[in-house]
C-alpha cells in the first residue's frame, strides 16, 4: 500500500499526540500517526501515580488521565492513529516504510515528519557490573509495567541502583505493594531525580539513599540472592573496605534513559553526542529538511507538561513546512558553556520573530548561582536560582527582542555567585 500525507507523526505517546493535535488545529487535515504499541498514550499508561498536568492543566492528574485527555482530543479532531504498527525505516526524502498485521507493508510519503519515538532505559549490559546473569534484575520501567499493568510483583526484598525518577517512584510503589526496599544507591554525589520524588518516595518511607555508592557485585545463580554495594571516590572507583552487603531477591536499575534514535539515524538526521537526540533549531527542525523532533526522543525531560509544550511547537512547525510556509533562515549556533550540558535547541534562526526557551542540564550542583546567556561579549539573558542540579532540567528564556538582536554564536553558562 502506498499513500501520501501532509504530516506524519511517529509515536503516539504524549509528544506524538501533542504534535499531531497542534498540526490538526493549525489547519492540516491529511494526518497520520504510527504507534508500535497496542494503545496510544506511551509510557504514561503505566505511570499510575499523580503529579502530572500541574503546569499544563493546573491540576494533578495520574499518567493515564493525562494521556486520555490528548487521546480524547485526537479522537474529537478525527485524527487517524494506526496502532500495532512498526516503522522499519525513514528516508532522507521523508519516505516511511512500516508494517502491521492490519495494513500489511505500507510505504508512506510525507511532506513533513515529526519524530516522537520517546526513549528507552539503559540496560545492565551498559553498566559493566560484575556478577552472574541471574533472574531478579529488571529495569525500573519494566518492573513498573509488571506491577501497574500486568499485576505481577518482581520480588519482595529490593535494592534500587540509580536515583532516576522512575527508580524513585518504584521505591514507593514496591513499598506500597508490600515489598521491603532496602536502599536506593546512586553513583554520583547527588540524585539524578526530582527533589520532590526524593522527599515523597524515599524520605516519607524511610528508604535510605546512598550517594557516591554503586553495586560492585551481584550474587546468585538461578535467582538473585544479594548485592554488594561500595562507596566510590572522586573518580567513581570503588573504595576497598567500604562494602555493604544486602540480602535481596530483586535489583531494579534506574541508571538513565536513551533517546530511541535508530530511525533518526537512518534518515540521516544529525545527532548530538551530548543529549543523544537530534540537533534542532528553535522550530524543532532537524538537519534534514521537513523532519522535526520533540519529546524524549530529542532530549530526556523531567515533566510531561514540558514535553507537550515542546511538541505543540513541533507540530505547528511541521504544519507550516507542509504548507511551504517555513522559510529557510540563517542560523546561529548555541553552545554549552561552563556548568552546562546539552543545551536544546542547538541552533536559533536569525531573525526569528518569537522568543526561545533554552533547556539544559547543569553538570553539577550549583547553589545561589545564575544562568547567563551571552552573544560574544554581550549578555542577552540572565536567570538566578537558589539551586541548579543535574536532576532537574533548567530553562532560560530569550525574549523576542533578544533573539532579533543576535548576530553571532550564543553561549549558555552557569555563573557562581
Amino acid at each position: 500500500m502506498n499513500r501520501q500525507v501532509d504530516v506524519l507523526v511517529i509515536g503516539a505517546g504524549p509528544a506524538g499526540l501533542a504534535a499531531v493535535i497542534a498540526a490538526k488545529e493549525d489547519g492540516i487535515d491529511n494526518l497520520l500517526v504510527l504507534e508500535r504499541e497496542h494503545e496510544s498514550g506511551g509510557i504514561l499508561r503505566q505511570c499510575i501515580h499523580n503529579g502530572f498536568g500541574l503546569h499544563r492543566f493546573g491540576e494533578e492528574l495520574t499518567g493515564p488521565e493525562y494521556a486520555q485527555r490528548d487521546i480524547d482530543r485526537a479522537a474529537e479532531l478525527g485524527i487517524e492513529i494506526q496502532t500495532d504498527t512498526t516503522v522499519l525505516s525513514v528516508s532522507h526524502a521523508r519516505e516511511v516504510t512500516c508494517v502491521s498485521a492490519k495494513h500489511g507493508l505500507q510505504i508512506i510519503q510525507a511532506k513533513a515528519i515529526v519524530l516522537a519515538m520517546g526513549c528507552r532505559e539503559r540496560p545492565r549490559g551498559a553498566l559493566g557490573t560484575p556478577g552472574t546473569r541471574c533472574a531478579g534484575i529488571y529495569s525500573a520501567g519494566t518492573a513498573q509495567k509488571f506491577v501497574n499493568l500486568e499485576g505481577y510483583m518482581p520480588g519482595k526484598r529490593v535494592v534500587i541502583l540509580g536515583s532516576g525518577d522512575i527508580g524513585l517512584i518504584m521505591a514507593r510503589r514496591m513499598t506500597l505493594q508490600g515489598a521491603k526496599v532496602l536502599a536506593c544507591v546512586e553513583l554520583m554525589p547527588y540524585s539524578s531525580g526530582l527533589n520532590r520524588n526524593i522527599v515523597q518516595c524515599l524520605n516519607d518511607y524511610n528508604i535510605p539513599l546512598y550517594l557516591s555508592h554503586t553495586v560492585v557485585d551481584i550474587k546468585g545463580r538461578e535467582r538473585l540472592t544479594g548485592v554488594t554495594v561500595a562507596r566510590v571516590d572522586e573518580h567513581r572507583q570503588p573504595i576497598p573496605g567500604s562494602e555493604i552487603e544486602f540480602d535481596c531477591d530483586t535489583l531494579l536499575l534506574s541508571v538513565g534513559l536513551l533517546p530511541e534514535n535508530e530511525l533518526s539515524e537512518g534518515a540521516g538526521v544529525k545527532l548530538s553526542p551530548v543529549t543523544m537526540g537530534a540537533e534542532v533549531n528553535d522550530a524543532l527542525a532537524t538537519s534534514v529538511p521537513g523532519i522535526f523532533a520533540c519529546g524524549n526522543v530529542l532530549h530526556v525531560h523531567d515533566l510531561v507538561d514540558h514535553v507537550s509544550n515542546e511538541s505543540f511547537r513541533a507540530g505547528r512547525a511541521a504544519a507550516a513546512f507542509a504548507r511551504g510556509e517555513l522559510d529557510d533562515m540563517e542560523e546561529i549556533a548555541v553552545r554549552d558553556g561552563e556548568g552546562v550540558r546539552g543545551v536544546v535547541p542547538q541552533r536559533i534562526r536569525k531573525g526569528a520573530a518569537q522568543g526561545v526557551d533554552l533547556m539544559f542540564r547543569p553538570t553539577s550542583v550549583y547553589k545561589n548561582a545564575a544562568c547567563v546567556v551571552t552573544c560574544g561579549e554581550r549578555e542577552v539573558a540572565r536567570k538566578r536560582a537558589l539551586i541548579f542540579t543535574p536532576g532537574e532540567m533548567a530553562v532560560v528564556s530569550l525574549k523576542p527582542d533578544a533573539v532579533a538582536g543576535l548576530d553571532g554564536p550564543v553561549t549558555v553558562r552557569i555563573e557562581r555567585s
